[in-house]
């Protein structure tokens, strides 16, 4: 019953940000006149006057494209960093554990310095994404008869992220500093601005794919959790059930990377928000990773994009955000997994 509540609770305040988000920006449009243009456009009631006919360009190609990409990118990147803290039962986990985010950022900055078309670099930032888990994977993979499998993933994530930063630097060093560098500077701050409704079409099935197939294998990852001898012990296909998480979990991390650049913070805090809230059943708390990630990261975005005259990269606002909300948070980050 508690949790029915939160769930509903959560869904309200997702539509509300939703529909505050829609309103707000450069040319801010009143609530009734929005309630107008969505009822005439979305299903066709009422005749929408002049006025409002002019402000479907502003919110149906600019904001609301935008908007369903933050709200795609908020769950993605929280159910991912859910999976990872239960797969790993380590608090401190986040979705670029693996090395993802790392081998994504260096394939962008790659595709930013070679190719001239953006499609280019999100084929790019796509690629290293998986070769850097592949790294992280074939690292635990030698050395996988000499320790634990889990402390092995660590450490390969580890050796990858160290090689795929060290490759970003060096992109960074030998790109033009006056056309290339600064591109691939602000790209790696994140932010939403260049997305678009051919973008959001083209991750959004795949998103939306992956986040519910993490969601609904939160069973398997409770008995995962209890480590690998007593989860074979349950009939669990031990191996299996990782490799399928860290792929789903991989594909979401890369593509948000794809869509909107480096936004940390948020796979690490909303896991631990969510399991304050309705405990560390993994078949309710990564339902609830989604909807508070996708809300947390609407009200971050509007406000990067509403509270000065020019745009706050939304990986410096989630940052600055973020930090106190995980000291805060960490205080009770192992009774969280009780």
């Amino acid at each position: 019953m508690k949790n029915s509540f939160l769930f509903g609770m959560m869904a309200v305040l997702l539509g509300l940000s939703l529909l505050i988000s829609l309103a707000l920006g450069r040319y801010e449009i009143d609530l009734s006149t929005l309630t107008q243009l969505l009822l005439w456009k979305l299903l066709n009631i009422g005749t929408a006057p002049n006025e409002v006919m002019l402000l479907s360009n502003i919110v149906f190609d600019i904001r609301l494209p935008r908007i369903l990409a933050v709200i795609l990118v908020g769950a993605a990147l929280s159910v991912s960093g859910g999976a990872f803290q239960a797969m790993f039962v380590n608090p401190l986990v986040s979705p670029g554990i693996l090395g993802v985010l790392a081998g994504a950022s260096f394939g962008a900055a790659l595709g930013i310095m070679i190719s001239e078309s953006w499609f280019g670099v999100q084929l790019f930032s796509f690629a290293f994404g998986f070769v850097a888990v592949l790294v992280a994977l074939g690292v635990a993979k030698i050395y996988g008869r000499s320790g634990s499998q889990t402390i092995l993933l660590v450490l390969g994530g580890v050796i990858s992220s160290s090689l795929f930063s060290a490759l970003l630097s060096t992109v960074k060093y030998v790109a033009d500093p006056y056309n290339k560098l600064p591109t691939i500077v602000y790209w790696l701050m994140g932010s939403f601005s260049a997305v678009d409704m051919k973008t959001l079409s083209g991750v959004a099935i795949p998103l939306i794919f992956s986040t519910i197939a993490l969601s609904l294998m939160g069973k398997y990852l409770n008995v995962l959790s209890l480590g690998d001898e007593d989860a074979k012990a349950l009939g669990v296909r031990v191996v299996w059930v990782r490799n399928s998480a860290i792929l789903l979990a991989t594909l979401l991390s890369t593509l948000t990377v794809v869509v909107a650049g480096m936004i940390g913070w948020v796979g690490l805090i909303i896991p631990h928000i969510a399991r304050f809230l309705v405990g560390a059943d993994n078949r309710v708390l990564l339902p609830m990773c989604a909807l508070l990630g996708a809300t947390f990261l609407i009200i971050v975005d509007t406000l990067c994009r509403t509270s000065m005259s020019v745009e706050i990269p939304i990986g410096i606002a989630t940052s600055l955000i973020g930090i106190p909300i995980f000291v805060f948070a960490l205080k009770n980050a192992k009774k969280g997994f009780a």
